[in-house]
């Protein structure tokens, strides 16, 4: 329940605000859209009440990322977007820790010196409902009221793991209501329509991800020719009626593609616009995602921190972010899908962008009727990611079980949602892998394959 949420954050509070100000907090997050807005939101807090920190946004947490952390001396580290599944680990730090997390739990119980927040120990679904941003927003308004200006980022970090479809709900509501009713939001309807050119948006269009479009200079050139709308017209510039002509040529591609209805109702929907961010809150996220992913994640926190002038340089990163997607997708649609009884998979070259590529291509070029994992090799270990839906979540599946499960008998580790999750194991344990992941998996949803 909320009030859970409200009296954990108090406990957090209570410990930050007991160190003295010479403090510095080690922070440690995802390096997702998610993971960024959270950390921004706890850092934001903590300079405003004086303190100093040192960030790391981190894409694993499971093996190196934490023994990293083994090595150096803090007082206190503050886990955002990630650590309920490191519990064990975070244990032997011996240091004080606030875990703000909403995947699933390692274990429930902790010692003194950890607070864990964590969405499914409140009664709130960790899934849809809450973000690793949107419960760093609980504990950053606790400590201080003044901080409901962060709203629209937890919102930001909300949208970026996708909790928006199928309506944003739960805690997140409960943030976007308070945030509208301070004026800190306004909402509009419309079409995911990026900066710059009508064709540069549509080129780079990746979730959606539009068939045939996206990626193809010339097809989009051939239809913005049918519907007479110059290609290098600023989106921002578009009328009222060229507006309604794009949703309907990009709504029909969806539609022809067997795109399923409840991610056709998340391409024209309520929007959220933040005149903090200067920005739509989908668009902020994928900027956010784009520099954590694409290899440049200080550049997410200082957008997290008003900083203008990295605004330009994240839009050029993106595109370059993009295209790299957009490579891999035009590659799969020629090229198509591994298959196992229970699930597709594919091997993706870089594992920051595998799981995007998964996310996307499961709603976009797929059915539903399987998940979707992307597998990467790096040395001497595999990279996993992988995505389901809705609908595969309602008949059973859990990802970040199966993953935890697998991992675990070889000696790697693994967790997530139930919707998406990943793994790491040793290279040579590839095969393996692929059968003890089609045995548990075809137990989960064995009433639909």
């Amino acid at each position: 329940m909320i009030a859970d949420v409200l009296e954990l954050s108090k406990k957090a509070s209570k410990m930050i605000l007991s160190m003295p100000k010479s403090t510095r907090f080690r922070v440690i997050s995802h390096y997702d859209a998610d993971g960024i807005s959270a950390a921004g939101i706890i850092c934001k807090t903590l300079y405003r009440e004086g303190y100093n920190f040192h960030v790391t946004l981190m894409r694993n947490p499971f093996t190196k990322g934490l023994e990293r952390i083994k090595k150096e001396e803090n007082e206190i580290i503050i886990f955002s977007d990630m650590g309920s599944g490191q519990i064990d680990t975070i244990e032997q730090l011996k240091c004080k820790a606030i875990v703000i997390d909403h995947h699933q739990i390692q274990k429930p119980k902790t010692n003194n010196d950890i607070i864990q927040i964590n969405a499914n120990l409140c009664g709130i679904n960790g899934n849809y409902e809450a973000s690793g941003a949107s419960l760093c927003f609980s504990l950053a308004k606790t400590i201080n009221p003044q901080n409901i200006d962060l709203a629209p980022l937890a919102l930001v970090g909300a949208i970026g793991d996708k909790q928006y479809i199928g309506g944003i709900r739960g805690y997140n509501k409960t943030i976007l209501d308070d945030a509208i009713k301070n004026d800190l939001l306004k909402k509009y309807t419309g079409l995911k329509l990026q900066d710059g050119s009508i064709l540069d948006s549509i080129y780079y269009s990746v979730d959606p991800y539009y068939s045939g479009l996206s990626g193809n200079k010339q097809a989009i050139l051939e239809l913005l020719d049918k519907i007479k709308i110059e290609p290098e017209k600023e989106t921002n510039e578009l009328d009222n009626k060229q507006i309604k002509k794009i949703n309907s040529y990009l709504l029909l591609t969806l539609i022809k593609n067997g795109c399923e209805k409840n991610i056709l109702d998340t391409v024209i929907r309520d929007r959220y616009w933040s005149q903090s961010l200067q920005s739509e809150l989908e668009r902020y996220a994928d900027l956010l995602d784009a520099c954590g992913k694409g290899g440049n994640r200080g550049l997410g926190l200082a957008l997290c921190f008003g900083d203008k002038t990295s605004y330009d340089k994240a839009v050029l990163l993106e595109k370059e972010y993009k295209q790299k997607i957009l490579n891999e997708l035009l590659e799969l649609e020629k090229n198509g899908f591994l298959e196992k009884k229970s699930y597709n998979y594919f091997f993706s070259y870089k594992s920051s962008i595998g799981g995007v590529i998964g996310g996307i291509a499961i709603n976009y070029m797929l059915n539903n009727k399987k998940p979707l994992f992307s597998i990467v090799k790096k040395e001497t270990e595999l990279h996993i990611s992988c995505r389901g839906t809705q609908y595969l979540v309602a008949n059973g599946l859990d990802l970040g079980l199966a993953m935890k499960q697998v991992a675990l008998n070889l000696n790697g580790n693994g967790g997530g949602h139930k919707i998406a999750a990943g793994a790491t194991i040793h290279s040579d344990k590839e095969n393996e892998f692929l059968e003890r992941t089609d045995e548990i998996i075809s137990k989960q949803i064995k009433e639909i394959i």
